[in-house]
Parts: structure tokens; C-alpha cells; sequence
């Protein structure tokens, strides 16, 4: 037993939950990922703890190109994009997510977490600031640690204590604001038009992390900053595959020196292998998909309207959420594991969420709509999420 063995061997915290037959991870899917979807057992389970907000990931034509780029590349590039990784496919990828966002160019990455990890540690250095909100997901955490830039943050979503910081750090200093636009955990958006405001007020620059926006906000699904009419008062505008664009993977668009700058410097592109070809053609299609049928987004609106009525209806409490995120806040630990899985063990998969990814008052389960989910299922789900609550003593 070596010095790691010996520290690690009394980490024991799952095992507790465990133990008590409520641990609610890595639970085995069989199915593709859809509205409903079968367990390890066979049994059919309603999803609402997936990120697919488009509806893409089991859609044929998505499957399809994913195929057909197998057939023409094979399975990987074995290399990174650097060397000899880069396909036709991945510029191709990269021209139409530039024109999708309105932005000079773009790069892709293996995945979005490698995005803001990277591109956060590249584009501010020592002698610059960079400036989170307290609710930052924790890619841009990882980012601005690895960073040499001073870190700040401010309360989340308060505009006065972000300008208390800003109000104090030199005027000619680069100073970057990364926010998420759509908060990951609470369905609630980010303030950019204010944000915008005080980056001009204070020579700021802007990042925007797009994950859960792209697809769901703005003409097209083009995310948040689209939907607040700022995207060319946003710097750098940062998105994912693995969501609305039904594959895995992820991008930076922002102006033309900017990009070239990151696409020689940045470590975890550079040294990263390059995305694989069909998960390239998934998002590819997925992005077509999305700009052609502008109905998927309206419905998934119109089935976003109708859970969030339906959950106010019932006595939930789901916080300021304006998304197809909708937090049921438990605020109890225990409880919280105790609900999702009798959540499951009833038909319906969410997903629980506890410290670090929120404050420990503030435990939730996340239940989370596709545009494919129907007003049936989404009632459904809310009449079986409503016993446990109230069986569980929380509403």
C-alpha cells in the first residue's frame, strides 16, 4: 500500500450513499437518448435529465451523417488538429459556426470543457484580470485557475457588486467578464445587456459561455446573446456539441486576430486530438437541422411555458428560472438523493444536484425539457413528482 492507497483508502462518502440505497450516479442506460429511454432492467423511464434541448440525438438525418463521415474518414484522426488531424470537415464545421454566430472566425475543440479551460488560460495573463460570476460552471473555474491573470468574482447575477469590482482595477488593464449566459443549475439567464453597459463603462471585454443558450435562445437558436441583441458587443462567444447539436465536442468564435492567436497558442487545442470525424458531421447536420426548422425551438418554448405553469401550479418552489432548466429545489442532501431515486424507481430520471455545483442550502433536483417531450409527459412527470414531494415533506 503506497502513500496515494493510503490516502484515498478512507474516501468513503459514496459508499455511505450507497450503502443506503440511494446513490443516484452512473445510472446504465440501454436506449438512445430520447424522451424515454431504457434502464439497465428494461424498463421504459421518462428522461428529464438530459441536455438534448434540440431533440437531435436520436434524429436519423444526425445519425445518418455521423455514418456517412465514418464510411469516408474512419473511426478518429490520430493526431491533433495542429498536425494531422485537421479534415475538411472540421473547417467546414468551424466556417459555418462563424456564420451561425456572426462572428469573424472559429475553432473546435474535442469538448467544451476543454473550451473554456483552455482558451480562459491563453487569452488573459499576468497584469490582467478576469472576473466570474459566483455561478460559473466549473470548465470556466478550471480556466481562469490555470490562468496567470488576477481572479475576481462577483455575487451572482448582481450588477452593483460586479461594478464594485470593476470600479477598483486600473482602466488600461485587461480586464475579462466570463459569465455563462444560460446558468447550468438554475435555468436563470445572465444579465448581459447591464454586463455590456459596464464593460464599455469600465474598458472591459466579455467572454459568453453559450452551452446551455445555443439552441434554445435567439433567431435560429443562435443562444443568448443573440436573444439579447449584445453578440457583437461579446468578445468571445463559447458553445458545445454534446447538447443542442446532438454529438460531443465544443468552440470558440470571436474576431479574426483573436482566433489566429488561440489556434497557435492554446494547449488544449494544440495538444489535443482533433474531434472524431462522425461526431463532426453529428454537429454539422445538427446545426443545419436547427437553422431549417425553426418549429423544433417553438416547441420546445411551447413545452418549456407549460412545465414551468404547471410546477409553480403545484407548490414547487423553482427559484428564477427562465429556461427549459427548471430547478425543484429540495435544499436537504438526503432528500435530495432520496427523490431522484424514487423518481426513478417510479419512471422518471432527473438528476440530482448538491454542493459543490451549488450552495449546500440550496440542493435540487434538475428537470430538464427537449423540444421532442410532449405536455403528456411533462404532466406525467410533474404528477409523479408531486407525490414524492409531498410524501417527502418538502411541498
Amino acid at each position: 500500500m503506497g502513500q496515494l492507497q493510503d490516502k484515498y483508502k478512507n474516501y468513503c462518502e459514496p459508499q455511505k450513499y450507497m450503502d443506503a440505497g440511494v446513490y443516484p450516479y452512473f445510472r446504465e442506460i440501454t436506449s438512445k437518448q430520447g424522451t424515454e429511454v431504457t434502464d439497465i432492467d428494461g424498463h421504459s423511464i421518462l428522461m428529464f435529465g438530459s441536455n438534448a434541448y434540440t431533440g437531435l440525438t436520436n434524429d436519423p438525418r444526425v445519425i445518418e451523417a455521423g455514418k456517412r463521415a465514418l464510411d469516408k474518414y474512419g473511426s478518429g484522426c490520430a493526431g491533433s488538429r495542429f498536425l494531422n488531424g485537421t479534415l475538411d470537415l472540421h473547417v467546414q464545421l468551424e466556417k459555418e459556426l462563424a456564420e451561425f454566430e456572426h462572428k469573424d472566425e472559429a475553432l473546435c475543440f474535442s469538448t467544451g470543457f476543454s473550451v473554456n479551460a483552455g482558451v480562459l488560460a491563453m487569452v488573459v495573463g499576468r497584469g490582467d484580470y478576469i472576473i466570474c460570476d459566483d455561478r460559473d460552471h466549473a470548465s470556466i473555474v478550471d480556466g481562469r485557475r490555470l490562468s496567470f491573470a488576477t481572479q475576481l468574482h462577483y455575487k451572482h447575477n448582481d450588477m452593483q457588486d460586479l461594478e464594485r469590482v470593476l470600479q477598483k482595477l486600473p482602466k488600461e488593464a485587461i480586464k475579462l467578464i466570463v459569465v455563462d449566459g444560460v446558468f447550468s443549475m438554475e435555468g436563470d439567464l445572465a444579465k448581459l445587456p447591464e454586463i455590456i453597459e459596464l464593460k464599455h463603462k469600465y474598458n472591459c471585454s466579455v467572454m459568453v459561455d453559450e452551452a446551455h443558450g445555443l439552441g434554445v435562445f435567439g433567431k435560429q437558436g443562435r443562444g443568448v446573446c443573440d436573444h439579447f441583441g449584445v453578440t457583437d458587443d461579446v468578445d468571445l462567444i463559447m458553445g458545445t456539441f454534446s447538447k443542442s447539436l446532438a454529438s460531443i465536442g465544443g468552440f470558440i468564435v470571436s474576431d479574426k486576430d483573436t482566433i489566429n492567436y488561440l489556434r497557435h497558442t492554446c494547449r488544449t487545442y494544440i495538444f489535443s486530438a482533433s474531434n472524431t470525424p462522425s461526431a463532426t458531421a453529428a454537429a454539422l447536420e445538427a446545426l443545419h437541422i436547427l437553422q431549417k426548422e425553426p418549429e423544433r425551438q417553438d416547441h420546445l418554448w411551447a413545452v418549456t411555458h407549460y412545465a414551468l405553469k404547471r410546477f409553480r401550479d403545484e407548490g414547487f418552489e423553482i427559484g428564477e428560472t427562465e429556461s427549459p432548466i427548471i430547478p425543484l429545489y429540495v435544499r436537504d442532501i438526503d432528500k435530495t438523493f432520496m427523490v431522484t431515486k424514487l423518481a426513478y424507481e417510479a419512471g422518471v430520471f432527473i438528476n440530482p444536484v448538491i454542493p459543490p455545483a451549488c450552495a449546500p442550502q440550496d440542493t435540487l433536483v434538475r428537470f430538464a425539457l427537449m423540444a421532442t417531450h410532449t405536455e403528456d409527459q411533462v404532466e406525467r412527470g410533474v404528477q409523479i413528482l408531486k407525490k414524492i414531494f409531498k410524501d417527502q415533506g418538502i411541498i
